[in-house]
């Protein structure tokens, strides 16, 4: 009888970042950065050509992303930041450029993520982040991601004008609305991958809530830091966060 060769199927490492309460802050950093990002450049620059260079940036950095073979944490993350910033201006442009209400864009938005969601779980019967494995899955992935940041921008700016409660008011209403995924998933079972994707689409109208809150002047409902001082600042704790992420990652592939 010739010799067996035992071929062991190759394991496929996840490109997404484990959840950790790390995860969560360095989400928030980046949501509340690609608001006032956006914000300074579409008031410094021709918002079409903001806009334009925004989205090669991200193509740019999602492409560096899916040629990544694992999750590295800095690529990762900068996908994660130009698409905060992207998809703020997209939404933005809905708004401003067309005169899309906002309870429109919100609602539109809204089931666009629903056919994304749909779709993949037809496609993959799972919308676990921790099965971002193959080239397929981490599209469906980067869309949901991007059409969330767009939702999440929409139905902030809502909260804020369409409600009347104003950047903090609208920061704090969202901060209250997100810890009822925690509670459900940490106290009550509920489940996983529902919690998850709640949670994430709520942190950005929290993050942009507040980082508006503190950048734009006291005629929008702000303290008036300014919007380009408080992305430097945002994007100065993201680097750190992401050090330090960066830190626990090789730790943990030791």
């Amino acid at each position: 009888m010739g010799d067996r060769v035992l071929v062991r199927p190759v394991a496929v490492a996840s490109k997404v970042p484990p959840i950790t309460v790390l995860f969560w802050v360095t989400k928030i950093l980046t949501t509340g950065m690609g608001e006032t990002t956006s914000d300074f450049v579409v008031t410094t620059i021709e918002p079409v050509i903001g806009v334009a260079i925004a989205f090669v940036l991200l193509a740019g950095a999602l492409v560096l992303q899916f040629r990544t073979r694992t999750y590295v944490p800095w690529v990762y993350w900068l996908a994660v930041v130009l698409v905060s910033v992207f998809g703020t201006m997209a939404a933005d442009v809905v708004h401003v450029q067309f005169g899309v209400p906002y309870e429109v864009s919100t609602a539109g938005f809204a089931i666009a993520l629903a056919v994304v969601f749909l779709v993949w779980r037809r496609t993959e019967h799972t919308l676990s982040i921790h099965a971002i494995d193959t080239p397929r899955r981490e599209a469906f992935y980067w869309a949901a991601v991007l059409t969330t940041f767009a939702l999440g921008t929409a139905a902030g700016d809502w909260a804020a004008h369409v409600l009347g409660l104003g950047y903090l008011g609208s920061g704090l209403l969202f901060l209250v609305a997100i810890c009822i995924p925690a509670v459900a998933y940490t106290f009550f079972s509920a489940d996983a991958i529902v919690t998850f994707w709640v949670a994430y689409i709520l942190t950005r109208p929290l993050g942009a809530s507040f980082a508006d809150w503190l950048g734009v002047g006291p005629d929008r409902g702000g303290i008036g830091i300014g919007t380009g001082l408080v992305s430097l600042v945002l994007a100065v704790a993201i680097a750190a966060c992401v050090a330090l992420l960066t830190r626990r990652h090789a730790k943990a592939a030791s």
